[in-house]
């Protein structure tokens, strides 16, 4: 059967693939607006809520590096499309749950189709967009999971305080839905985009030589660890940002608005990273202003010594997550440079996406942890201020990395 979407422009085609990232981190970004729901409808505790919100990572946590083997094997836009049909899957039939186990289980499906949706899309965006406008275009991808976390935020306590939670992650569902049906139809079949000649014509590579390519080179590890230090302490801030901002008098549209603004200005960070490095700046100097930005944005926010200064508080959280976003932003661009080779790129984010996972999965339940163990929020900024000092180092070193291959 011939594909329609070989005739598409390739511009448009990335566009594409870059929205069907936003909805799927729409998977994401859903359960923070529902906590409080959850909590009411179906008794889930503050930690099974952590566990909720970093579950959805657990796919990514066992598989990244395999679902890149896959998507390189099995072919980019098909692994996109099989992601957006098990988020849709996954996210409909979570509606239905009645209980936390049900809702876990389900949750860890949506990581499955969020890992195969994710992967392949900045392969997908290379080979889609001229090369001069790699770089700036995978900024923007940098931004996926900001926007779409921010578009939950934003809409999720409307749906449910209009229609109940149910409703809320079959409208999420719906949306992957919409966005398979773009990516069939918008995006060129595997292996018929013009930009794939280059790479087409080079031998091909089995998937355990793609893997001990990978996983025997050094910047893929690099890449990885910064990552992983990056996400766990932005989506332990974030997703419980609702919870706090409703014990502090912040709740209904006025808290929504609040943290979906600071899930929203991460975006800026992520496409500024793009532009910046397309300009010349070095990718160590984004790496470490980030990680500052972080670690004092986070004590701002949380720290004791601001309890009474609110609006200070808030500034620290937009700090946190604008210059953070930095980061992601950076890493995504840098993923064909930290890649061995042209044909372990996929690999190469797979890999980097399972260790982000992975500061998914391990940050939220910490971060609540702790708040319980302290009875209050506000040592919160000593975890994420030792996710940045690591993060930091490591990113000393891959300067040292890009250094020494110049």
């Amino acid at each position: 059967m011939s594909q329609p979407a070989a005739a598409r422009p390739t511009g448009a085609a990335a566009w594409i693939v870059l929205a069907a990232g936003v909805s799927a981190a729409l998977h994401v970004g859903k359960l923070p607006p529902a906590i409080g729901a959850l909590q009411a409808s179906l008794g889930i505790t503050l930690v099974q809520a952590g566990f909720l919100l970093s579950l959805v990572q657990l796919a990514a946590v066992l598989l990244g590096i395999v679902a890149g083997l896959t998507a390189e094997g099995l072919g980019l836009r098909r692994c996109l499309l099989g992601g957006l049909a098990v988020l849709s899957l996954a996210g409909a039939a979570g509606g239905f749950a009645h209980g936390p186990g049900a809702l876990l289980a389900l949750r860890a499906v949506e990581g499955l189709g969020f890992l195969m949706a994710t992967v392949p899309a900045p392969s997908l965006i290379r080979r889609n967009v001229p090369l001069q406008s790699v770089t700036r275009m995978l900024g923007f991808w940098g931004a996926f999971m900001p926007f779409g976390t921010a578009l939950a935020l934003l809409a999720g306590p409307l749906v449910i305080a209009a229609a109940g939670w149910p409703t809320w992650w079959w409208g999420t569902a719906a949306a992957s839905a919409l966005m398979a049906l773009a990516v069939w139809l918008g995006v060129p079949a595997d292996g018929a985009a013009p930009a794939m000649a280059s790479v087409a014509s080079a031998p091909a590579a089995g998937w355990r030589q793609r893997l001990a390519q990978t996983l025997g080179a050094g910047g893929p590890w690099l890449g990885a660890l910064t990552f992983g230090f990056y996400s766990a302490q932005w989506l332990a801030v974030v997703g419980f940002l609702p919870t706090l901002y409703t014990q502090a008098g912040w709740g209904g549209a006025r808290g929504a608005v609040l943290t979906a603004l600071v899930a929203a200005v991460n975006m800026s960070g992520n496409i500024a990273a793009g532009r910046l490095l397309h300009r010349g700046v070095r990718p160590q100097a984004l790496l470490w202003t980030g990680f500052g930005a972080m670690a004092l944005g986070a004590w701002l926010a949380f720290s004791g010594a601001t309890a009474e200064l609110p609006a200070l508080r808030y500034a620290g959280a937009l700090l946190f997550s604008s210059v953070g976003g930095l980061i992601p932003g950076t890493l995504f661009a840098l993923a064909p440079t930290l890649a061995p080779g042209e044909r372990t790129i996929a690999t190469t984010v797979g890999w980097m996406q399972q260790w982000s996972a992975l500061g998914q999965l391990a940050g939220p339940p910490v971060v609540a942890w702790l708040a319980s163990h302290v009875g209050g929020w506000q040592w919160t900024w000593a975890v994420t201020a030792g996710c940045c000092v690591a993060g930091a180092l490591l990113a000393g070193r891959i300067a040292r990395r890009l250094s020494a291959d110049v």
